[in-house]
Order: structure tokens, then sequence, then C-alpha cells
């Protein structure tokens, strides 16, 4: 484990910190993978005068984690060290970034005393990434005391740009506008495309019409159903009616061919007609012959 300096040299002005976008989206990448945990790691890079360039990152494997703090432990550094004399050998460690899943970008106090003891160097900077919201912020030395810096710039080389405050704090700056405007791929990789937007829209409003028109089918179903249901038992009614008519009718008479009704015999004259016929057919006795 490195021993903190003891010698430190006040900055009295903000350093200016160059990070490439791909260290950024390998920091966010590793913090996603613990969304409850922090997890830490170191930067790798170089200064040059006031200005930092983070060329590289290297996750802090073995890290002891918690919920709202994460720590180097002895394994921690010996894994960083390792990674960085095999691969990054003229680098150097300008700083560490850890994560704060769910509680915004600051530096607590234990974050405070990792900075104070083992990343006093005055170019030594901590970046912070909160991977639920995608906030992220750095924090470095000014004037001895540890302060959230806006001279950020991330990008590709040759293709980086300033965020915040410090875009119009560097425009005047030696390079004579060689940073041209940031490119955030991680972020627009994670925006919606225009048709999709459109699409969504769409979809929306023809999902909220059919609805309305479901909906006010169902009430003037509602409200039309007990008229409905009088009309309904009126045509009936009508009907038998009709038809209780059509019965009477019919048992009444039977139509003749001149057009005139000839009334069916009732039971009086029926028995009228028996004397008339016994009188005209008499009986025959015994005599008769």
């Amino acid at each position: 484990m490195p021993k903190p300096a003891k010698v430190k040299i006040r900055v009295s002005t903000q350093p200016v910190v160059v990070m490439e976008a791909e260290v950024a989206r390998k920091i966010r990448q590793h913090a996603r993978t613990s969304m409850k945990a922090e997890v830490c790691g170191v930067l790798i890079g170089n200064t040059e005068h006031e200005r930092m360039t983070v060329e590289a990152c290297i996750p802090g494997i073995n890290a002891a984690q918690g919920g709202a703090h994460v720590t180097f432990t002895q394994d921690t550094w010996e894994h960083i060290y390792k990674i960085k004399d095999k691969e990054y050998p003229d680098e150097k460690i300008v700083g560490w970034y850890h994560s704060h899943p769910g509680f915004g970008v600051f530096l607590s106090e234990h974050d405070l005393f990792i900075q104070q003891n083992f990343f006093s160097n005055p170019q030594q900077v901590a970046w912070v990434y909160d991977p639920h919201t995608d906030e992220e912020g750095c924090f470095g030395w000014i004037g001895g005391n540890i302060e959230k810096l806006s001279a950020i710039r991330v990008g590709y080389s040759q293709q980086v740009e300033m965020t915040g405050a410090a875009a119009h704090e560097f425009e005047d700056d030696d390079d004579g506008g060689v940073f041209d405007p940031m490119v955030r791929e991680d972020r627009e990789q994670r925006q919606e495309p225009a048709w999709m937007k459109w699409t969504t829209r769409v979809l929306g409003y023809l999902a909220a019409t059919v609805l309305g028109f479901v909906m006010c089918f169902l009430f003037l179903n509602w409200l039309w159903a007990p008229a409905l249901g009088k009309a309904q038992r009126y045509d009936q009614i009508m009907e038998m009616l009709q038809h209780l008519q059509e019965q009477q009718a019919g048992g009444a008479g039977i139509a003749a061919p001149g057009g005139g009704g000839v009334q069916a015999p009732g039971p009086e004259s029926q028995q009228q007609s028996i004397p008339q016929q016994r009188q005209a057919h008499p009986a025959k006795g015994n005599n008769g012959k």
C-alpha cells in the first residue's frame, strides 16, 4: 500500500482534467455491475503543468465494498500495481474513481479520508459516478482544499470538450481550438432513435382514440338501454294484439265466392232440421212395405 505523501503543494488554480471517452465508458460499465454497493478503481494517465490526461483505468479487484463506502485493500493495491507495471509502465496513477449507487455525486467523509491519505498529490483527482442517474463529477485539490472541479473535458483524442462552467473559462486556451465538441458515445447510444419515439407516440394516440370510442359506446349503451327495452316490449305487445285480431277474424266467418259471408249453422238450427228430416223420411214399420 502506498504511503501518504508528507508534503503537499498548494495549487491555487483549478486543474484541467481531460478524460478519454473510452475510460469514462469503462468506469460507467464497471459501476453498473453493482447497483447496490460501491465499486472503485484507479485512473492512469499523465500530468503536464496544470493539465491531467486520463488515458486508462484499472478496476479495484477484491476491494472492501459496502452500501455507502468502499476501501482499497492490500489485495486491491497488489492487483492494481501488477496491471499498471505490465500494461502502463510509462504512465502514473493520477487519481481514483468510485460509484455512488443511488445517492448522488459528492465525497463522503470516508471518501475524503481516502483522497487525503492515498491520493494527496495536488494533481490527483477523485471521479464519482452514480449508475442510477448517470450523474458524474470530478473532485480535486484547489488551494489545499478538495473541491468539485468544473474544468472537465471528456471525449476522444483530439476530440474532447469542456463540460459545465468550464466551457467559457477555457475558450482562449493555448491549444487554439484543438478540442472539438465532445462526443458522449455512451449516453448517445442509450438514447431512443427518432423513429422509435414517433412510433411510440402514434401508438399512444391510437390507443387513446380506441379507448375513447369504447368508453363512449359503453356510456351510450348504458344511457339508452332502458329506452330500447321499452321499445322492444312495445313491439312485442303490438305483435300479440295483431295476432289475436287475426284469430278472431278467422273464427267469425268464411268468405263466399261473391264476396259475402255465409254464417255457419248454429246449434239451434241443427236441432230444428232434425224433425223435418224425420217427417220427410218416416220410419218404416213392420206393416209398411
